[in-house]
């Protein structure tokens, strides 16, 4: 029996780079496991360059049977746009997950790798700060918000993950039906902290594999000062909710703190 995977792909704006993302993603399918069937998921905010219309034409020249496309009304946020994406996956009975960036920063050769971790974890983290990953086109600035971001993280929560704010990740769908995926806080930079946190509250085995993270080269970035002024005050937020967190998990048969990381 095939496992069906799903790569969700939030746009807004991206009519450039989508159809580039998409022949590259698809391009991995001879490179994976034959037991596993790469389908895509545009989740779209109503782009004004008309990103949903070229994913239209794409279902029906080219990918008919494993390119899906989510319009939503209008721009809501990264984070609504992966909640609505894993509903729609765990519907559409998936066994695993992707987010994936459609900027080009997340390449999409890394998907094998991803696959195969998955296999012995739960939850596979896209990791820029370990041996094998780096970043591309940054300057010293945004590097060191990242990486600032990533260590006020690990040590308010306690995670002892290298890379908490990216975004290229595997769940595996258990990990998404576990999750009260309506009682998420966060919508921007914090979203993905939170998501990794709250696996690893929940038991879940969760691994990293290095990346090599490019900036966009197209298009304009969705990054804004909001964002990291509500990553900062979620990050608190969320460990003062880690009693009550704990409780709503303790009804699960799964054992807290399993944690797999590649040593780097």
């Amino acid at each position: 029996m095939k496992n069906k995977v799903l790569i969700i792909v939030p746009t807004y704006n991206e009519i450039d780079n989508i159809p580039v993302i998409l022949k590259q993603i698809y391009a991995q399918q001879e490179f994976i496991d034959q037991n596993k069937t790469i389908h895509v998921l545009v989740v779209d905010d109503n782009s004004p360059d008309g990103t949903a219309g070229l994913v239209k034409k794409l279902q029906s020249e080219l990918y008919s049977d494993k390119l899906y496309l989510l319009q939503r009304e209008g721009k809501q946020g990264l984070g609504t746009a992966y909640i609505a994406g894993f509903k729609w996956a765990i519907s559409n009975n998936y066994d695993y997950v992707f987010e994936m960036d459609a900027d080009l920063s997340h390449n999409p050769k890394y998907l094998p790798e991803f696959l195969e971790k998955i296999k012995t974890s739960d939850l596979v983290l896209g990791t820029r700060y370990m041996k094998g990953g780096g970043v591309v086109n940054w300057g010293k600035h945004r590097i060191l918000i990242s990486k600032g971001g990533n260590l006020y993280s690990k040590v308010i929560l306690g995670l002892p993950f290298r890379d908490l704010t990216g975004g290229y990740k595997c769940f595996s769908i258990e990990v998404l039906k576990t999750i009260d995926l309506d009682s998420i806080i966060s919508n921007g930079y914090a979203f993905q902290i939170e998501l990794t946190y709250r696996a690893y509250l929940r038991g879940f085995k969760i691994s990293e594999t290095p990346i090599i993270f490019h900036d966009r080269v197209a298009g304009k970035s969705k990054l804004s000062n909001n964002v990291f002024t509500e990553a900062v005050k979620n990050i608190i937020l969320l460990r003062l909710k880690k009693n009550s967190l704990l409780k709503e998990f303790n009804s699960t048969s799964k054992s807290f703190n399993t944690v797999e990381s590649v040593k780097g």
